[in-house]
């Protein structure tokens, strides 16, 4: 579940192993492009946390970020 903290959505993805981890970035990488709206993300192993602003927005919480927020669900 996506929580709105600190001007951003923010998730933790949790998965089996890297490679189910960083597949899912490579998903999320390809929607974010076409979007053209790109997430703060980091990965350690099974886990790829997202952080979602919009930075031409003053870093806050957009329709943009709501709608890859959706996006990335849908993939997860």
């Amino acid at each position: 579940m996506w929580k709105e903290e600190n001007n951003s959505l923010n998730r933790t993805f949790e998965f089996k192993n890297f490679i189910e981890a960083f597949g899912f970035m490579s998903k999320v990488a390809l929607i974010a492009e076409k979007l053209d709206h790109h997430p703060t993300w980091t990965n350690v192993y099974n886990k790829v946390e997202v952080k979602l602003n919009t930075h031409s927005e003053g870093f806050t919480v957009t329709e943009k970020d709501r709608k890859l927020a959706e996006a990335i669900d849908k993939v997860f």
